[in-house]
């Protein structure tokens, strides 16, 4: 079905986002302005500061000097975000636009060019000694960005010559940039064959959600057509970035593959590696049983890997018009906490939200922070199924989380990876018990099928996912990896995740082209995980004593990157470097399917 018919027939008028907030269009003169006041505060602050912060930190009074330095530099940075979240965000509505992919190349090209002018300032507060910099810390304003200037701190070991560093910044363009870019504008542009109708991915990969068998088996096939088909591009775009990763890394002095990413975190390799091994040690009682489970429920030996998120047999499949996914939605937050559904509210009245699905609009879903001075916008691909709304929970969890984080400003207000996901993994939480309470007992197992899907995909899929990237990046240290190889990769770790009840056809072995995690943030994917298995011991503190825990929680999201997750677990009494706290976890999930297998 269109989704054109989909929204007047069943799914309801869907919003779209208001980008004026940010900008009225790409003629406005408001950001021609900013974009050039953008340039000039950057040349202004290099000529003041440039050469010239050890000599600062030294002086009596280097905590208002410096204070007001970084002031005026955050300033800069919630500029630039304000013009590339908009530039950024109107290129998403439609991918495929010349004219926006212009805009946005164009004004990225212009602030890496002036953000150069930037590139000093961190590199030479980390050359000022520790002693000198914790006197100047201890005044304010610049006590005030204490946490900021710690973090900056953890990056000196890896830090490069100034003028190293403004060229890694300023060919980050034609660079790493330029793949991105490549890789967003061909995945938009690709349309997949599924019977007589020619498709975006976004509404192919729903197919496989499909009640009929037929369909989802032609929607798989179609992906893995066009993937092959293009299997070349993506090869490159792979090889490329991932040697591009590996140059840095070695210029950086980073010895694992993934350890960049752990240092962006602010979470220890060790506490990483814990978790890889949890998941992948339950992987026989969890991935592995519950589709031994499934493919009894349709009466087969294994299932075709088209049908691993078949609904169930038998059971309706449910359309959730979108004023619908609103109450249940902003219902679930407010049980939790009035605060929090009035927060999430402004992205529905205020038009903070692109739904549709339409040709060219970037697939997926995302909650994008924009800047401080600003606010999120939520964009989604709705098509009114059940996991439609279990997205929308999410996204609108990562919306709340930013809102809350944005007072902390524009240098401390992001946060972590390992902690990215706790609100919108949390909001999901909310939202299945939700509909779970209010749902009939012949419903009860088709949604907790449901939801033990989504925790295998957020837990069990994206370690799989960490484990390809992997091999993937220490496999191209050696050489460029041809097609066939990368598709070897991808189909061991699917075979160890999945287990012996996943049947695997042809055309399955191209699915790893598609993800876009692989590409824009290397080994992103275990923030998945650590957020889901964080968030079902938080989940299960909140069950055993719920008095409190709101305000505990909203002090959390409040942080944004001001604190370490160790810090703003502690109150919970959770710890994440305790081997133990992984299985609490894997645990809820494990509960479930024990459920599962009763109610069969």
């Amino acid at each position: 079905m269109s989704q054109t018919a989909s929204s007047t027939a069943e799914l309801g008028a869907l919003p779209t986002w208001n980008l004026a907030d940010l900008y009225a269009g790409m003629d406005s003169p408001l950001f021609a302005a900013d974009l050039a006041r953008m340039e000039a505060d950057c040349a202004a602050f290099a000529a003041d500061y440039r050469g010239k912060i050890g000599e600062i930190a030294a002086a009596a009074d280097a905590g208002v000097r410096l204070g007001e330095a970084v002031i005026r530099y955050e300033a800069i940075d919630d500029l630039i975000g304000r013009i590339m979240s908009y530039a950024g965000l109107l290129h998403a509505e439609d991918v495929g636009d010349p004219a926006r992919a212009k805009f946005y190349g164009d004004a990225r090209e212009r602030v890496t060019g002036a953000s150069t002018e930037l590139v000093f300032f961190t590199l030479e507060l980390n050359r000022v000694e520790d002693a000198v910099l914790e006197r100047a810390m201890a005044t304010a304003p610049l006590a005030h960005y204490r946490p900021w200037i710690e973090d900056i701190r953890r990056e000196k070991p890896h830090q490069l010559e100034d003028r190293v560093e403004q060229l890694f910044h300023e060919k980050s363009v034609t660079g790493s940039g330029a793949w991105n870019r490549l890789f967003d504008e061909t995945m938009a542009a690709l349309r997949f064959k599924v019977g007589d109708q020619e498709l975006p991915l976004e509404p192919t990969l729903t197919m496989l959600q499909d009640a009929d068998e037929a369909v989802r088996q032609r929607a798989s096939d179609a992906i893995g057509a066009t993937l092959k088909a293009n299997l070349r591009t993506f090869t490159l775009i792979t090889n490329t970035l991932a040697k591009d990763k590996e140059i840095s890394d070695r210029w950086r002095g980073f010895e694992d593959v993934a350890d960049s990413r752990h240092l962006s975190n602010r979470v220890e390799r060790e506490v990483v590696d814990a978790l890889e091994a949890a998941v992948r040690g339950a992987y026989p009682r969890l991935s592995h049983r519950y589709y031994r489970l499934k493919a009894r429920w349709f009466g087969k030996e294994a299932l075709n890997h088209w049908d691993r998120n078949a609904p169930l047999p038998g059971v309706p499949t449910r359309v959730y018009p979108w004023r619908e996914a609103r109450e249940i939605v902003l219902g679930a937050y407010g049980g939790f906490s009035p605060r929090m559904a009035d927060i999430a509210r402004d992205f529905f009245d205020k038009r903070w939200i692109d739904a549709p699905t339409r040709p060219g609009k970037a697939p997926g879903a995302f909650a994008h922070p924009t800047t401080p001075s600003a606010h999120p916008y939520v964009l989604l691909n709705y098509q009114g199924k059940p996991r439609d709304v279990m997205t929308l929970a999410h996204e609108l969890g990562h919306g709340v989380h930013q809102v809350l984080a944005g007072p902390r400003g524009a240098l401390m207000a992001a946060t972590p990876l390992t902690l990215a996901e706790t609100a919108s993994v949390f909001g999901e939480m909310l939202t299945f018990r939700s509909m779970l309470a209010n749902s009939a007992p012949d419903q009860r197992r088709a949604m907790l099928a449901a939801k033990v899907e989504d925790m295998l995909n957020t837990v069990v899929r994206q370690i799989a996912f960490y484990s390809f990237e992997r091999k993937l990046h220490e496999a191209r240290r050696a050489g460029e990896l041809t097609a066939e190889q990368i598709c070897e990769l991808w189909m061991s770790v699917q075979a160890e995740s999945l287990g012996p009840a996943i049947r695997f056809g042809p055309g399955y072995e191209t699915f790893w082209a598609y993800i876009p995690h692989f590409i824009h943030s290397p080994f992103y994917v275990y923030a998945y995980a650590f957020g889901d298995c964080l968030v079902n011991s938080l989940y299960g503190v909140y069950q055993n004593a719920a008095d409190g825990f709101a305000e505990k929680y909203f002090a959390l999201l409040s942080a944004g990157g001001s604190k370490h997750y160790s810090e703003l677990l502690a109150p919970f009494g959770l710890d994440a470097r305790d081997p133990k706290f992984w299985q609490i976890g894997l645990s809820m999930i494990e509960n479930m399917i024990g459920e599962l297998e009763t109610l069969a």
